[in-house]
Formats: structure tokens, C-alpha cells, sequence
């Protein structure tokens, strides 16, 4: 395949996928490409690397990790090992935070892209016409074209936010001192991260916010006695209004409760970018939201143009950025099986990297039974996890959602330190069909907190007491 026969229409081309942005959906379009011989090229207008590496996923684990190890040596439940946590010199962790993120900038995109053989271009890209784009005043032609430009913290149209000094995900991870005190607007998975970051470094925390939505109730119920130990206060409502007050903000809810801090943070959701893009000259349709419509294909309105990652308004993890990135370049370009290629949604983990860690696989309760199934659910309290009693940490629960009548599993959701680990054997075991007797009946090594799925799945066997193994 070589860029310059041109397109459908005979007009020479410059290359033959084009992609805008370079974060996990970019570059696993871009290596796909090339794997079936493309030409590509990446066009990026800022850092290279997208949200995952430079301010999302990267950043907040390593700071998460960093808080964690504080807040557990203040937490440590063995008298006979004593441990301490002096002060905190956040501007230390954020340069550590920074170097780790430009090692896996250069490892894991820069270096990526140049063993691959692509371009990564800096520039500003919009859309000329439905077969052109424009870079920084360049016009240039591709066979096909994949938007992956990702999304970036939304700003609630909230009264007075406006004229506060207001942190996001984002700005509140290059800080270089602690605020003393911090209120969180949102309390999603964002926002629920964020305000543990800070509490476990010893910031004094208010979160606004119905706390964790779209979990399990019974698991929303464990985190809620979780931020309680930790010290954060959360006001499970609405924030009304934002004011300034004593040299920091002041928030009220819509019930008229108050939350003051010296700095404030909004994790709200986000937004796609897309502003600069000219969507509508290449006749590409979007939501309200401006996230670009796609089919199951991820091909836009324009037959040319595809989308992947946040900006198509998918699940915002960067592994379904990438897992649709790559379907998205086999379209473009119509390379591959006879039939399109797809992004198998099937046992799609979910992990928050609070402490314990909030992680699910599959169908919640309620999605179950809007689904139609007549479902069965059995809760496992960590109490009953041999492991978690070894830790003298038995925080948790585990709930399994299995069809009442099969007893296929449908769903696993856990609040558990390695809740996250954990979905990987749930995502195995949902995308194998089994059901609960098969993991009641399948090996599980012994203290080890994902033996807890094994112990849940017996409950729909027997309620009894069970020995340590059995």
C-alpha cells in the first residue's frame, strides 16, 4: 500500500493514514497500520503521549502509591512492627511523578513510534473540507483519517466558579505545595482519587458529591466507612454555589451545607476536545456533548474519517482507546478479516485506585435485571477472607451477579485491596461463560485475596460456615 496512488476519487495522497493526536488510541491505530504495511502519521499539537502518561493514569497511581505508603505506615496494624510518616515534601514527589512520566513518554510512544517507522508531527490539525485537514497551514491529504484527540476536565456551568482559583485532576498533580485544606466537587472515580491523594498526605479533605454512582450500593455502603477513617468529610449532594471566602472557597450544596477550603477542585467529568477541529466542514456529526458519533465500526458520518478513544465517547480507560484505535486503522484502511473489525465489549474491567481499591467486571445488579435476566446476587464481607484477616485489613466485600437460572456469572464488583487484579480472572471467566459452580469448582491459591471469588461462589451452595479451605 503506498500513499501517493491516491484516493477514490484519484486525488493524490500524502499519506495513507493520517491520525490526530498521539496518546493510546493514536498509537495503536498507528502501529496497526503499519503492521499491515500503511504509511502513517501522527499529528500532535501539545506533548505527545495523550492524557494516560502526561496527566491521567500515570501521574495519579504513582502519587496515589506514594500516599498510600504514608498513610499505611500511619495506619499500621502491627503493633510489633512499628512504622512512622514524617512530613511531606509534595514538590519531591511531583518532580519523581514528572521523571517517571517523561521515562514512559519516550519509552512507550517517542521510541514506540520510531520503531514502528511513523511520524509523530507537531502541529495544530483542523479540517479543510471532508478530505482534507490542515496542519498549521499545510494542507494534507490521507486515504483515511482517525481523530484520537482524547478529552480533558469539563467545567461545570456552576455559579461563582468562575471567579475561583479552581484546581482540576490535572493542575492539582503539579502543585508544589499541600494546601492545608481542599474541597473536591465530584465524587466519581476522579474525584473520589484525588481526594484520598491528598487526605493520605495529610490535607484536610471535604468531598461534594454523591459518592461513587455507578457502584454496587453494598460497596458504595464499604467506601463510605472507608473516607470516614480516613478523616474526609463527604456531602453527598449537589454544590449549588462557588464563593470566595478567607482567601480560599466556599461551597454550598443545593440543601444549603457548607464546605470550605483553602483550595478547590472540580472533577466533574470531561469534555471532548474537539473545538479546534472543524467538525462540521468534513461532515462529521456529534453529540451535545461534542463527542464524535461513531457505529460499532468506529467510523464517523464521513466515511473517511474515524474516531476512537474518549473523544468517540467510550468508556474512558486507555485500554479501550487502544483496543478501538487499532479497529479503527483496520477499517480505515480495510485490511484484515472479511468482516469489520469490532470492539468486543465483553467482561470490560473498571478499576478506581482508591485505597482499598473499588474494581468491577461485567453487569451490575440493576443492569442485570434491566437486561431482562432473573438474577442472584451473593455478598462476601472480607471478614470471611482468610487473607484480608492475615493483613488485619478485612475492609471490603465482594459481590457476584449470577443468572438465577444457569448460574452463569453476569457480573463482578469488589472493594478490596487488588480489587483490580482481581478482574482479570472475572474477565477470563465472563468471556468463557462459566458460571459459579465452575468457579466455585476451579483452583484458587490459598491467602490470597482473589480467593475471595472462589468463597463468593460457593455461597450460592451453601450459606454455612466453611473451614479455611474448604
Amino acid at each position: 500500500m503506498t500513499a501517493n496512488e491516491g484516493n477514490h476519487m484519484g486525488t493524490p495522497v500524502d499519506v495513507d493514514l493520517a491520525v490526530i493526536g498521539s496518546g493510546g488510541a493514536a498509537m495503536a491505530a498507528g502501529v496497526a497500520a503499519r503492521q499491515h504495511g500503511a504509511s502513517v502519521l501522527l499529528i500532535e499539537r501539545s506533548v505527545v503521549g495523550g492524557t494516560c502518561v502526561n496527566v491521567g493514569c500515570v501521574p495519579s497511581k504513582t502519587l496515589l502509591a506514594a500516599a498510600g505508603a504514608r498513610h499505611g505506615a500511619h495506619t499500621n496494624p502491627f503493633g510489633g512492627a512499628p512504622t512512622a510518616a514524617d512530613g511531606v515534601d509534595f514538590a519531591a514527589l511531583v518532580r519523581q511523578k514528572d521523571d517517571l512520566v517523561g521515562l514512559l513518554r519516550d519509552t512507550k510512544y517517542v521510541d514506540v513510534a520510531a520503531a514502528h517507522g511513523f511520524e509523530i508531527r507537531r502541529g495544530e490539525a483542523r479540517f479543510a473540507d471532508r478530505e482534507t485537514l490542515v496542519v498549521d497551514g499545510e494542507p494534507l491529504r490521507a486515504r483515511a483519517y482517525v481523530v484520537a484527540t482524547g478529552a480533558e476536565p469539563a467545567r461545570p456551568a456552576l455559579p461563582g466558579l468562575d471567579g475561583a482559583d479552581v484546581l482540576t485532576s490535572t493542575t492539582a498533580m503539579e502543585q508544589k505545595e499541600l494546601p492545608e485544606s481542599l474541597v473536591v466537587i465530584g465524587a466519581g472515580y476522579v474525584g473520589m482519587e484525588q481526594a484520598q491523594l491528598f487526605a493520605h498526605l495529610g490535607t484536610e479533605v471535604t468531598l461534594v458529591g454523591r459518592l461513587a454512582p455507578r457502584a454496587e450500593p453494598e460497596l458504595a455502603e464499604v467506601l463510605r466507612h472507608v473516607f470516614a477513617g480516613d478523616g474526609i468529610t463527604v456531602i453527598e449532594e449537589h454544590a449549588a454555589t462557588v464563593e470566595r471566602h478567607r482567601g480560599g472557597s466556599l461551597v454550598t450544596t443545593s440543601s444549603g451545607k457548607h464546605a470550605t477550603g483553602e483550595r478547590l477542585l472540580v472533577a466533574t467529568g470531561r469534555q471532548p476536545r474537539t473545538a479546534s477541529l472543524d467538525l462540521a466542514v468534513a461532515g462529521i456529526e456529534y453529540d451535545a456533548a461534542g463527542f464524535i458519533t461513531v457505529d460499532d465500526t468506529q467510523r464517523s458520518s464521513n466515511p473517511r474519517v474515524f474516531a476512537a478513544g474518549d473523544v468517540s465517547g467510550a468508556p474512558q480507560f486507555v485500554y479501550v482507546a487502544a483496543a478501538a484505535g487499532r479497529v479503527a486503522a483496520l477499517n480505515a484502511l480495510g485490511v484484515g478479516n472479511d468482516q469489520p473489525a469490532r470492539v468486543d465489549y465483553t467482561g470490560l474491567p473498571s478499576v478506581i485506585f482508591t485505597r482499598p481499591q473499588l474494581a468491577s467486571a461485567g453487569l451490575t445488579e440493576v443492569e442485570a435485571l434491566q437486561a431482562g435476566a432473573r438474577c442472584e446476587c451473593k455478598v462476601l464481607a472480607l471478614a470471611e477472607v482468610p487473607r484480608a484477616l492475615a493483613n488485619h485489613d478485612t475492609r471490603g466485600a465482594v459481590k457476584l451477579v449470577a443468572d438465577a437460572d444457569t448460574g452463569k456469572l453476569l457480573g463482578a464488583h469488589a472493594v478490596a485491596e487488588g480489587a483490580g487484579e482481581m478482574m482479570l480472572a472475572v474477565t477470563y471467566a465472563l468471556r468463557a461463560g462459566m458460571t459459579v459452580d465452575d468457579i466455585a469448582d476451579t483452583w484458587a491459591p490459598y491467602l490470597t485475596i482473589a480467593e475471595s471469588l472462589r468463597i463468593a461462589a460457593g455461597l450460592y451452595r451453601n450459606h454455612m460456615p466453611t473451614s479455611c479451605c474448604a
